[in-house]
């Protein structure tokens, strides 16, 4: 899970979670009576297991440490069938970005390797164009326009991916600044998406800035899907390049990603890609099969029912917290995160004074424990109020996400917090 999560600003409080009505279209009475066996198959014979690795059940994301998201079956029948041919790779990469193009409603699309592979290749595509003898000199960028412009407050450990290309990095922090910054070597304007609340200078000003300077802006938007309007929404309000990741909210294969908005620009990130040799993406390999898969993951998540799965994770929040009802000390509460992760979470929270266990001891107890739980901190994707972690630093607890969780793990969850917060409490 990205660092930066610590910007996040998110809606008020929603209510209590044991408040929520189960109406699941995914099938509530089998999913409320699925027999408790996540601790057997994790922990017993499988393709990990088999080399000494062991699942966990994730409460915490759609983190690129634990694997990303579930693939669903139309997404690894893509992937399969995609294996069985060879194809050409150049002409692969340009219809399936044709196809996606007219799915999201944008002018074009490009495959990537996660959204960390398309800020370097959209980074590259503002510094080279199309420039065939600029692309093969990359990583030097001698006499090409070389800066890239971000705010201070949205910077998030994933510069890394802007700095391969051979660029620099100029922080400001207010629209003058901005405007003093930007010269004849600005090739970009970088924006991060879960920054916004952060920063001096909101979105509708950062594009406007950009467009009247004549400098492409970018927007990193790797974990906003849900809801799915965002797939299109950042490029229609004018961001020329922007980009998310195909491993989390669409469920598609975790090294993928996309790269939507400018054509020419999209067309230039593609030429700096593989499978052309000397560009500085070539090492950025997508194969036949992750493409294919993210196609069928977009084509699946336009159709779905976004109402039906709020629903579901509303129903999962309401097994935890019934689960935890009885803990003595134990408060509840719902919230959803406004940018990233849109949909419900559960945070489960004590105060130190009353119950004697720190949130970090709890969280080993429930890693090493059978089976091993990840659960992230508590204020993750919270709205700062009083009375909160800022306010109160003896809070523990943590926040749950239930999105990532298999039938029957939700009661494992609230099991194995109760077991362990009673003997304190």
């Amino acid at each position: 899970m990205r660092h930066w999560l610590r910007f996040l600003n998110r809606r008020q409080f929603i209510g209590n979670a044991a408040s929520i009505p189960i109406v699941s279209h995914f099938g509530s009475t089998a999913f409320m009576s699925a027999k408790i066996q996540g601790a057997s198959n994790l922990a017993g014979d499988n393709i990990y297991t088999r080399l000494g690795v062991r699942p966990v059940i994730n409460g915490l994301a759609t983190a690129t440490r634990l694997g990303g998201s579930i693939m669903p079956a139309e997404v690894i029948a893509a992937m399969e069938e995609a294996g069985k041919y060879f194809v050409s790779m150049p002409e692969l990469h340009e219809k399936v970005g044709e196809r996606l193009a007219n799915l999201i409603g944008v002018e074009a699309a490009l495959v990537t390797t996660g959204a960390a592979g398309g800020i370097t290749l959209g980074t590259a595509a503002c510094v080279t164009g199309s420039d065939m003898q600029k692309i093969s000199r990359l990583p030097d960028t001698s006499g090409m326009k070389n800066e890239v412009i971000m705010q201070k407050s949205h910077r998030s450990g994933y510069e890394s991916q802007i700095l391969l290309v051979g660029t620099r990095i100029i922080e400001i922090e207010s629209a003058a600044q901005l405007l003093q910054a930007i010269g004849p070597k600005t090739a970009m304007l970088f924006f991060l998406n879960v920054g916004n609340p952060a920063g001096k200078i909101k979105r509708e000003e950062w594009i406007a800035i950009g467009k009247k300077q004549g400098i492409p802006t970018f927007l990193d938007a790797a974990a906003d899907v849900p809801p799915k309007s965002r797939l299109s929404e950042y490029v229609k309000i004018g961001f020329d390049l922007v980009t998310f990741s195909g491993g989390k909210g669409l469920h598609g294969p975790q090294c993928s990603g996309l790269l939507l908005g400018r054509k020419d620009l999209v067309d230039a990130a593609r030429v700096n890609a593989s499978p052309w040799g000397g560009t500085i993406g070539r090492g950025m390999k997508v194969g036949k099969e992750e493409i294919m898969g993210l196609l069928a993951a977009v084509e699946r998540y336009l159709k779905i029912d976004h109402d039906a799965e709020w629903r579901e994770m509303e129903s999962r929040i309401r097994q935890i917290s019934q689960g935890l009802a009885k803990v003595k000390g134990l408060k509840t509460e719902v919230y959803v995160p406004e940018i990233a992760n849109h949909l419900p979470h559960l945070a489960v929270e004590w105060d130190l004074n009353e119950m004697k266990i720190k949130s970090r001891d709890v969280a080993e107890q429930l890693l090493n424990g059978e089976p091993g739980i990840e659960l992230g901190g508590h204020n993750w994707g919270r709205p700062q109020r009083p009375g909160n972690e800022s306010e109160r630093p003896s809070l523990q607890g943590f926040a749950i996400c239930v999105w990532t969780l298999r039938p029957g793990e939700p009661q494992i969850v609230a099991s194995r917090l109760r077991e362990i917060l009673t003997k304190v409490s």
